[in-house]
């Protein structure tokens, strides 16, 4: 008789130990903004954000993930000083819009660098990049987890008549994204306007530019008025990177469990994610609205012929601007990522990486699920 009770006792303690061995390497919640400064759902770039939020929450139970987007937390200078601060987690920054408040943030910008998709992924294997990440933790307080692109296929707009080459852009009103742009398109003989997205679409329908540079998705949202886009190859006409960064102030006071699963998640989920998701979106815009006709609306792909006209007219005019802007240390980064761009370029034909090989209809889900709503008050609701 006395067996049972000892049995029964035994069996009780294991599960208590079990139940203590289960949840002793769980982590605490945590609580996190995220800032970014391109539109929510369906822009792919958030679908990938979403996609975080929802690893986190599920890895860590508890956990509230806040997304902020199209700059209703901060733009992304202020996103960078609120990081250094303390008072943002993480952020979207583009290098280029970033470079207000750090202007070493130029560095790797501009046109026909980065010209295969083997080379616009491999961007944070350059040794510039490393030196960017370095400095951004010594001096603003941050580290740069990694890096994505948005649009390979950057490309310029016209509301009337294509613009293929230098002599189509002379005199042309162009909006440009920045000042890094602006070097670009001045050297092109167009007259460069910097002016954010959400003022494009008047300032085409009242004359106020003539045409604008843009990424495919950009295109998609004035294709009615501006028609005409064309794609001086990848990254003819400008590069578009984006580093993700987190506040070394919220990071250090992590437990490591928390830092280790949220690392994971970044490296091994978000960023692979997020580079496949905008790739096959590029995809699915070129293979509806592309066409042969230089005359026909829609998306002319110059050849590689055509598109290093264009390469030749630019003559590092963008580079000798960055190089006005950066000390001794940015001018010696300038010319190495010019370098590192080359030797990446050369290693990474067209074909001949992963990327390429994406088969884009695992992740048309994703773009239906955001095309017709479903979910998308849920995930806007994370604001």
């Amino acid at each position: 008789m006395s067996r049972v009770p000892k049995l029964t006792a035994a069996i009780f303690g294991a599960a208590i130990i079990g139940a203590a061995a289960g949840t002793a390497g769980a982590a605490d919640p945590v609580k996190l903004r995220w800032a970014s400064d391109h539109n929510g759902p369906p822009h792919p770039a958030a679908i990938a954000e979403v996609r975080f939020a929802e690893q986190v929450e599920k890895r860590i139970p508890g956990s509230k993930v806040q997304i902020f987007w199209a700059k209703s937390l901060y733009t992304v200078p202020q996103g960078l000083k609120a990081l250094t601060q303390g008072n943002l987690e993480i952020l979207t920054g583009q290098f280029g819009k970033t470079s207000s408040v750090e202007p070493l943030a130029n560095v790797l910008l501009g046109a026909g660098k980065l010209t295969t998709v083997g080379a616009i992924d491999s961007v944070d294997k350059t040794e510039t990049f490393k030196a960017l990440a370095d400095h951004f933790n010594k001096v603003h307080d941050v580290t740069i987890k990694g890096a994505g692109h948005l649009s390979m296929y950057m490309g310029a707009g016209a509301v009337k008549g294509r613009l293929v080459e230098p002599a189509d852009f002379a005199g042309k009103k162009m909006r440009s994204m920045g000042p890094a742009e602006n070097a670009l398109l001045s050297a092109l003989g167009a007259n460069p306007q910097a002016m954010a997205f959400g003022d494009v679409p008047p300032a085409l329908q009242t004359g106020v530019i003539d045409g604008l540079l843009t990424s495919l998705g950009g295109f998609n949202a004035v294709k009615e008025q501006a028609p005409y886009f064309t794609v001086a190859g990848l990254n003819g006409i400008v590069g578009d990177y984006y580093w993700f960064g987190v506040s070394n102030r919220w990071w250090n006071k992590l437990s490591k469990e928390q830092q280790d699963i949220l690392t994971d998640i970044i490296k091994n989920d978000f960023i692979p994610f997020q580079r496949v998701i905008n790739y096959c979106n590029d995809k699915r815009t070129l293979s509806k609205f592309i066409t042969t006709d230089k005359k026909a609306p829609g998306i002319y792909v110059l050849d590689q012929e055509q598109a290093s006209v264009i390469q030749k007219a630019e003559g590092g005019a963008t580079n000798e601007w960055i190089k006005t802007k950066v000390d001794d240390k940015g001018d010696k980064l300038v010319d190495k990522f010019t370098a590192e761009a080359a030797a990446l370029v050369k290693a990474n034909p067209p074909g001949s990486h992963p990327l390429e090989k994406t088969d884009c209809s695992k992740y048309e889900p994703y773009f239906a699920k955001y095309a017709k709503g479903a979910d998308l008050h849920k995930a806007l609701s994370r604001k």
